[in-house]
């Protein structure tokens, strides 16, 4: 199973945020990024996430995307977890507006991992009270608690 904790931090896990475009949201996934991975420039983060959106959006449905993008330079799996006020256009598959995105920045060789860590965040993303819950967080601490505490009750099932 995975562990969100070790990959998701706090000043990485945002609520209520304003956005209007699918490019803007991508370059605000990549500012937060940069935070953590300070000696990743901000373009290079987008540059990851955008070359994976030209193959298909990550837009997976019911108002969620998963962004994601391979970087030479990470040693270990990142996220940036963001939300929301208004819903954006993504191109999803359901072809519905995101309001959650749930952005994974892997080590470029780990393949098989990243794809374990994609399905465990999008079973974790399919538990409808949870997705209501995220909506309706109050504040970034609040989003991060949600989502640490539901990994941890998916981690011991």
């Amino acid at each position: 199973m995975i562990n969100l904790s070790a990959m998701l931090a706090e000043n990485c896990t945002k609520s209520a945020v304003l956005f209007n475009s699918k490019k803007r949201i991508l370059e605000y996934i990549a500012e937060l990024a940069h935070q953590r991975l300070p000696e990743i420039s901000e373009y290079t983060i987008l540059e990851a996430l955008m070359t994976r959106e030209k193959l298909g959006s990550t837009g997976i449905g019911g108002g969620i995307a998963i962004p994601h993008g391979k970087l030479k330079t990470v040693t270990q799996p990142i996220l940036v977890f963001v939300v929301t006020k208004d819903a954006i256009s993504f191109d999803a598959i359901d072809n519905q507006a995101v309001d959650i995105f749930c952005a994974i920045l892997i080590p470029e060789e780990q393949c098989q991992a990243h794809l374990t860590t994609l399905a465990g965040i999008a079973r974790l993303l399919s538990q409808k009270e949870l997705t209501r819950k995220i909506r309706h967080a109050e504040s970034d601490e609040h989003l991060y608690q949600l989502i640490i505490d539901a990994s941890e009750v998916m981690s011991a099932s």
